[in-house]
């Protein structure tokens, strides 16, 4: 039974949580001591009620909670995740209880960051997740970090290589001891230049997905590494999509998956082992780069280049969307969206060349429309 009685300190309010345990609170007025009894029947009657000691719980414990319960995430998210729970927010939170996270705390907190924009949002999205899911639980009433005020992070130029330059790029991938696993280089700066897929995706992917008599790969499988382990897993939308070949590496691939099993990967080191991003940059792209003049590039680099040349050939949103897995079309359009402002420019100049349609201006009476009365 909830009530409000008079005691040494104050005034004690007594009441019951929607589970039937038994609460009391101490408040100095008799009056706010009545208007909190209030508040918790209505909370109660409304569905919306808290329980006290459910926020009495360091961020610490409730943050590896979260992280235990983000099964359904790739690991790579994961292992980001954890490294920033570990570098920058349990530093911060990890001995706060959750009803002692203010908003203009966190705001502080986040303002005095000293990492580049985009960090500081990444680390930010972390802790609200966490704050969001406290509030799910109903530990506690709002999450402290919604609409804090973060830095502008500048979106970063893309770098979009000629055709020219992904064939220099090739050319000088292949200058690699064995020729066998040189020409395998030539083929991989090819399929990610061309085709855009992602460095897991090349790196998983295995003779049976290249149909070279449709012109298709099939992407199923993505390679992360993660603290030095490889995880094999689907594809970052976790969606198989089809992407097309062009016919001019229909015999390079050929010649790269012979004498392979269906199950073999297409692209390997020369011993034979899974492609490593690090290592293959250390030991291959990186130098190959600077031989042909493109200093500072990166395989995800050729991604974009993929998307800039089939936009130049005429595909619309939707055939880039698919080839890059994109999870929609707005996405795409995101991300390249100044790609498509020139394809826009070739929209009107066909449209000019219709017929009937160039001779507008020319049938067009111009008269002269009468001025305005002042």
């Amino acid at each position: 039974m909830a009530s409000v009685d008079k005691v040494a300190t104050g005034y004690r309010v007594r009441w019951r949580t929607p589970d039937g345990k038994s609460r009391s609170k101490t408040l100095k007025r008799s009056i706010d001591a009545h208007q909190f009894l209030i508040s918790v029947q209505h909370a109660k009657q409304t569905n919306s009620y808290l329980d006290p000691s459910r926020s009495k719980i360091q961020v610490r414990n409730f943050a590896k909670s979260w992280l235990e319960a983000q099964s359904h995430l790739k690991p790579s998210t994961r292992a980001r995740y954890k490294g920033i729970l570990s570098a920058h927010i349990l530093p911060r939170w990890g001995d706060t209880n959750l009803y002692q996270v203010t908003h203009a705390d966190v705001q502080t907190w986040t303002s005095s960051i000293d990492l580049a924009p985009a960090t500081v949002r990444y680390v930010h999205r972390v802790f609200s997740l966490i704050m969001e899911l406290a509030v799910r639980d109903k530990r506690i009433p709002s999450n402290p970090a919604t609409g804090v005020r973060l830095p502008r992070a500048a979106k970063p130029e893309k770098r979009f290589l000629t055709v020219e330059e992904v064939h220099r790029l090739a050319d000088a991938a292949a200058q690699y001891p064995i020729p066998e696993v040189g020409e395998q280089y030539r083929a991989l700066i090819f399929v990610l230049g061309f085709c855009g897929l992602r460095w897991g995706e090349v790196a998983a992917l295995r003779v049976k997905r290249v149909d070279l008599l449709r012109r298709r790969l099939t992407v199923a499988e993505s390679v992360t590494e993660v603290s030095g382990r490889l995880v094999w897993g689907t594809p970052k939308s976790h969606q198989t999509r089809q992407v097309p070949i062009p016919r001019s590496l229909v015999d390079l691939l050929t010649m790269v998956n012979a004498g392979r099993g269906p199950d073999d990967l297409v692209f390997t080191t020369w011993r034979g082992k899974p492609l490593r991003n690090l290592n293959f940059r250390r030991d291959v792209f990186d130098a190959a780069a600077a031989d042909a003049n493109l200093h500072h590039l990166t395989p995800h680099e050729l991604r974009h280049t993929a998307a800039s040349l089939a936009v130049s050939a005429g595909a619309n949103v939707k055939a880039v969307q698919k080839m890059l897995g994109h999870a929609s079309a707005a996405m795409t359009l995101d991300v390249y969206s100044g790609l498509f402002d020139d394809d826009l420019d070739g929209v009107a100049d066909r449209m000019d060349s219709l017929p009937g349609v160039s001779n507008l201006c020319q049938d067009a009476t111009v008269t002269e429309l009468p001025r305005a009365v002042k």
